[in-house]
């Protein structure tokens, strides 16, 4: 199945032990359901608890299955990116690892390419506390503001792209958060389709707001520069007459 896929999942996975066995059964069960061939990639982000030893383990029945080790945790774009490069499909999909976005909605979506670039998740309904929620309402709103944009839900970890899309795609420290912005600035068309949230299956969310406020502002300020001075252009050239 994972000889020549059409479907590549990258999924970023720290400290995820009581998860990742009901991950991999969910994602296989979902995908099949695609009847494309197709390949998850787990990129483990430097865990330090036996995430790397229940993946390893799981390699030996699951030949759709592929891993990637971080040297050390080095954050979900390094993790994006990592996956990103490793992956053969024409298709690829993007998933959080602690199962807040649901692996059934993959075949869903997937018709959607037809028509855009890529599809990226609006969790209009967020199985979260409602300081989470206002937080995160109020920095989409500061995102879209600052970066001239009009996506509910940039950070949502939920997408799928046609390859193209991701093709010398340069990312940065943070990136995962602006994809949609960092794809139509290549001209890419984007779609935002309304997904499920659903509550963390296990574990403990490994970030809040201390640690990713003052950083994803910072970004947001960088990709605005960044949009500003984006190169458009378009050359043809002349033929002797």
């Amino acid at each position: 199945m994972a000889n020549d896929p059409q479907l590549s999942l990258v999924i970023p996975a720290y400290n995820e032990q009581e998860v990742i066995p009901h991950l991999l059964d969910r994602v296989h069960a979902a995908l099949s359901r695609t009847d494309q061939p197709f390949e998850v990639i787990i990129v483990d982000d430097g865990s330090s608890d036996d995430t790397p030893k229940i993946l390893q383990q799981s390699l030996r029945d699951r030949p759709w299955l592929r891993v990637l080790r971080l040297a050390k945790n080095s954050g979900q774009s390094a993790a994006f990116d990592a996956g990103f490069k490793a992956a053969r499909g024409q298709v690829i999909a993007t998933l959080d690892a602690d199962l807040q976005n649901d692996p059934e909605e993959i075949p869903r979506l997937l018709p959607l390419l037809d028509q855009y670039d890529m599809i990226t998740g609006w969790r209009q309904k967020r199985a979260d506390s409602t300081f989470r929620r206002f937080q995160t309402r109020f920095a989409n709103r500061i995102r879209n503001w600052i970066s001239q944009e009009t996506i509910h839900d940039s950070a949502c970890s939920l997408k799928l792209y046609r390859r193209h899309c991701l093709d010398g795609i340069f990312l940065f420290s943070g990136a995962h958060r602006f994809m949609p912005t960092l794809v139509k600035m290549r001209g890419y068309s984007v779609l935002e389709a309304p997904v499920q949230h659903s509550p963390r299956y296990a574990g403990t969310s490994k970030y809040g707001l201390r640690n990713r406020a003052w950083r994803a502002f910072v970004d947001l300020l960088g990709v605005r520069w960044m949009k500003k001075r984006f190169l458009r252009y378009s050359a043809n050239e002349i033929k002797k007459c």
